[in-house]
This record gives C-alpha cells, sequence and structure tokens, in this order.
C-alpha cells in the first residue's frame, strides 16, 4: 500500500524503491503514523487541521517540493478554511495575529533554521500561542521538513 511519501515521489507499488523502502518498514509506517499525528491529532491544542495543512502547505513551498505542496494544497482546498488560511498557505507574510508570527516560525525554521533563538519562541508567546501549541507547531514545522527531505532524496534514487 502506497504512502503520502510514495505518492509525492511518485512510486508505484512495483517499483524496486517502492519495495526497498519497506525493507525497512518501520520507517514508512512510523513516517505515516506522525503525518497522522502531526496534521489531525485527537488534541489539537487548538492549531486546527485547516491550519496545519495550510502550514505544511507553505513549508512544502519553501522546500520547492511541489507534489507535496499541491497534496497539501488539494486537502486544504477540500476543508474550506477560508482566506486566512489560503494567504498563508501561498506564503503571505500580512496575515492577522497570532498567524503572522505562525508564519514567520515556519519559515525561519524552514529555510534559516540555524538563527532560529529564544526570542523567536517569545514571539510565539507575545502572539498568544500556548506552551503545547508551540511544541505541536514545532513537531508540523520538523515533519514536514523531513518528509521533504525525504521525497528529495528518494527522487534522486528514483532517477
Amino acid at each position: 500500500m502506497t504512502d503520502a511519501i510514495d505518492a509525492a515521489v511518485g512510486l508505484a507499488e512495483d517499483a524496486p524503491l517502492f519495495a526497498h523502502r519497506r525493507a525497512r518498514a518501520a520507517f514508512v509506517t512510523g513516517s505515516e503514523a506522525c503525518r497522522h499525528a502531526v496534521l489531525a491529532p485527537e488534541d489539537d491544542h487548538g492549531l486546527a487541521p485547516a491550519l496545519r495543512l495550510a502550514l505544511a502547505c507553505r513549508i512544502a513551498t519553501l522546500n520547492a517540493d511541489t507534489a507535496l505542496a499541491t497534496a497539501y494544497r488539494t486537502a486544504l482546498a477540500e476543508a474550506d478554511a477560508g482566506a486566512d488560511l489560503a494567504a498563508l498557505a501561498d506564503g503571505a507574510s500580512a496575515l492577522p495575529a497570532p498567524l503572522r508570527a505562525i508564519a514567520r516560525q515556519a519559515d525561519l525554521v524552514t529555510t534559516r533554521n540555524q538563527t532560529a533563538a529564544r526570542a523567536d519562541i517569545a514571539a510565539l508567546v507575545k502572539a498568544g500561542l500556548s506552551n503545547p501549541q508551540i511544541v505541536a507547531l514545532s513537531e508540523l514545522i520538523a515533519f514536514v521538513n523531513y518528509q521533504c527531505r525525504v521525497t528529495a532524496g528518494l527522487r534522486l534514487l528514483k532517477d
């Protein structure tokens, strides 16, 4: 059975690379479980699934992963999320609070993570995010960046 990474890479079930991924099945099932956990957790801590999809789209776009960005954009459209979340997904920076702070953090960690500092977390707190929300946001950002790197590597192997 294919997962989101297989779909983004374009791996068919009869492809050698598909079978090679399953040699370490825990990585495949773990990645898919993590995807579900960060996009639609049982307790979203006030970070709604549509917001999470918009951020995932934004992060995939920053990583130039067109396939993942398209998949997240399609899911976001199906969620009927509204203009602010569509703007967030599209990379806008002129967003209402706290979306502006959330977008800034996603962009920072995705493009310049080595410059992230304590003050950046303080900005999230100042924007009204709770500690559980900051942790959930960090998990989402980390996962989508991981997913983009895995798909990039698999595309290189596929080619």
